[in-house]
């Protein structure tokens, strides 16, 4: 446990921060979690349906540094990528 008090705040932020990171874990998770089936069960509207939204959350993941620029711009490659496949 940090003793002085310039520590005692920084644990606190720490925490907030570690907070919403996860939340943004998880919900970036699920949602690729939830178009990954849709493409396993080949429903190409489904899944274009829900590619902004995996789009928009890779975007907010890596504006708030969650995810690398490049990793967030290399899985939206991959997952349009197996969008088009499906035809």
């Amino acid at each position: 446990m940090p003793q002085r008090r310039t520590a005692i705040k920084d644990l606190r932020t720490n925490r907030t921060k570690h907070m919403q990171n996860l939340n943004i874990k998880t919900e970036l998770r699920k949602t690729i979690k939830k178009f990954l089936t849709s493409v396993e069960s080949k429903n190409k509207t489904e899944a274009q349906s829900l590619l902004p939204v995996l789009y928009k959350k890779l975007d907010k993941a890596s504006k708030r540094k969650v995810l690398h620029d490049n990793t967030a711009s290399r899985r939206k490659a991959r997952f349009s990528k197996l969008v088009q496949n499906l035809s």
